[in-house]
């Protein structure tokens, strides 16, 4: 059993932000917000089965694959910058914070689809809402958490912050798992929720400022069968990049 997640129609996203912090759209409702034809994901779907594993990981893990790169997006204009390198601060992530973690970058084929484009513009009109019109500065992680090692950790990190002004977790995927439940908490009370997102293209959108958030591991459903779960997530922060 799994608990579906509270869909936020399209037309009340900037208001459920602003509101609780956190909002869901389904893959219909994240179409219209960016404005395209829902069956445009699709064309992004398959470069997901080419995601270079993580070299990264301090829990000594072989379940995660991904890949990362950088954008400005300021207004209608969206520059990609120089491959850089990933940097949190050990403050929003306690086990892979305080260095440079380089990830091979996204393929520029995935960036020519026409859905790219209007996917970031869409989700930075949601940041200016939130935190006023600016320039923002965008990571991209494409991510596949499989269950290789018989159990995959989205967010080996557990509960956490990313230290950006709005965070986007679209589901791109599952396959053959169960687990990969969603929770998000308030960062200043007990309030909080769960559920799973379920639908490919569906999407959380976070007030990182208010909220926390994380992914319970998933399980393969047949033991010896293999399972993932694949994610985008984006991150929009004001003011610059993070970096040492």
């Amino acid at each position: 059993m799994t608990l579906p997640p509270p869909i936020t129609p399209p037309h009340q996203v900037d208001t459920a932000l602003r509101g609780q912090g956190f909002a869901v759209l389904d893959a219909a409702g994240l179409a219209q917000v960016a404005g395209v034809d829902r069956t445009a994901f699709g064309a992004l779907t398959p470069f997901w089965n080419d995601l270079p594993p993580d070299q990264h990981l301090r829990d000594g893990g072989r379940y995660r694959r991904r890949r990362h790169s950088c954008f400005v997006v300021d207004e209608a204009k969206i520059t990609q910058v120089p491959h850089r390198a990933h940097w949190q601060p050990v403050e929003y992530n306690a086990l892979h914070g305080g260095i440079e973690r380089w990830f091979e970058p996204m393929h520029s084929a995935m960036l020519d689809q026409p859905a790219w484009p209007r996917l970031l513009l869409a989700l930075g009109e949601r940041a200016s809402a939130l935190r006023g019109k600016q320039p923002w500065y965008v990571e991209a992680h494409p991510f596949r958490i499989d269950t290789s090692d018989g159990i995959g950790r989205p967010t080996p990190e557990g509960a956490h912050r990313d230290g950006v002004d709005l965070v986007a977790v679209l589901l791109i995927g599952r396959h053959g798992v169960k687990g990969g439940e969603t929770r998000v908490f308030a960062a200043d009370g007990p309030q909080g929720m769960r559920f799973t997102l379920s639908e490919p293209w569906s999407v959380l959108l976070l007030d990182d400022a208010r909220v926390i958030h994380e992914s319970t591991p998933i399980q393969p459903l047949q033991p010896d069968a293999p399972g993932w779960r694949d994610t985008l997530v984006l991150t929009y922060r004001a003011g610059g990049f993070q970096g040492p």
